[in-house]
């Protein structure tokens, strides 16, 4: 026979109360977090899952950082190629107009100009750091300053000029891409240097200046297929670099699809059911009010209560 005993009403009752306000406190928390619980052990049938999901979002989430970077560093490059790439066309069509209207009185001085960008364009910085240096990222690649530097006795050779190694970047931009990021200034600019060298070599022998002689624009005719080959050369190793970008791009688009589809699965799992823990934040009150209304009556109920 069960024994009823007051010492055993109310430690029965207040069980109830404390598991009530327990419910309660996590209902509470599920409605305030919009979680299903704060660590791995409130998902104890799906933490190994949940764990291996976690770490392959983390592992996505640092390539699209890295990738964000590439992609900067990729678009900074294409600039600098396209103002090379002027350089060189600006050149060409200067030779062209002094061709076309027999005057060379500002040629050099229009070509100075183009080789400056063109030096410019090469010695472009991503970061505080030179684009086509190589590994040699806190040196300038190319040191030429002036047309009259090309032609200077003590540094014969173009090669001199290039202070560049040949280590080419390379990324990793996913779990199976790597893409080559990397472009030397001595293999930009090794052939458009090479044919500034040769007008300057010219003009130094026989200035340009007034109206153009017979063996000026022989010269200056001749030199415009070296410039055509130079201007092509540059255009398509700027296509090549729009080739990495958007292969960049297309990972990071795969990329951030997965981590999308990854957040939805862990969602799943963490995420709170937000009306369903409403309603049991709800139940989980009233359950605490009626314990805590049965303790009230325990207690009304009394023996000493009923002999007053």
């Amino acid at each position: 026979m069960y024994r009823v005993t007051t010492g055993g009403n109310y430690s029965l009752v207040l069980r109830n109360i404390m598991l009530a306000q327990q419910k309660q406190m996590n209902a509470g928390d599920r409605v305030a977090t919009q979680e299903n619980g704060a660590n791995l052990k409130d998902y104890s049938r799906n933490a190994e899952m949940l764990t291996a999901m976690r770490s392959v979002e983390a592992r996505i989430g640092g390539y699209l950082d890295q990738n964000k970077l590439i992609a900067d560093k990729l678009t900074t490059q294409d600039f600098a190629m396209t103002q090379l790439g002027d350089a060189a066309a600006g050149t060409k069509q200067a030779i062209e107009e002094a061709i076309a209207t027999g005057r060379t009185d500002t040629l050099m001085q229009e070509i100075e100009a183009q080789f400056r960008n063109a030096v410019a364009a090469m010695n472009s910085r991503y970061g505080g750091k030179y684009l086509f240096a190589g590994g040699k990222i806190d040196t300038m690649p190319v040191t030429a300053q002036a047309l009259s530097d090309l032609t200077d006795p003590l540094n014969p050779l173009i090669s001199d000029f290039f202070q560049n190694d040949n280590f080419i970047t390379e990324h990793k931009v996913d779990d199976a891409t790597t893409v080559r990021t990397g472009l030397l200034a001595s293999d930009l600019g090794t052939e458009l240097l090479t044919a500034y060298k040769t007008l300057q070599a010219f003009h130094e022998a026989t200035p340009f200046g007034g109206t153009m002689t017979d063996a000026q624009r022989t010269f200056l005719t001749d030199e415009l297929s070296k410039w055509d080959t130079a201007a092509s050369d540059i255009i398509d190793k700027t296509a090549r670099n729009g080739m990495v970008q958007a292969r960049v791009d297309d990972v990071r688009t795969d990329l951030t699809a997965r981590q999308n589809s990854l957040k939805g699965m862990i969602g799943d799992i963490v995420d709170a059911n937000m009306p369903l823990a409403a309603v049991e934040l709800e139940k989980a009150t009233l359950a605490l009010q009626a314990s805590t209304q049965v303790f009230i009556t325990l207690r009304d109920s009394s023996l000493l209560n009923a002999l007053r």
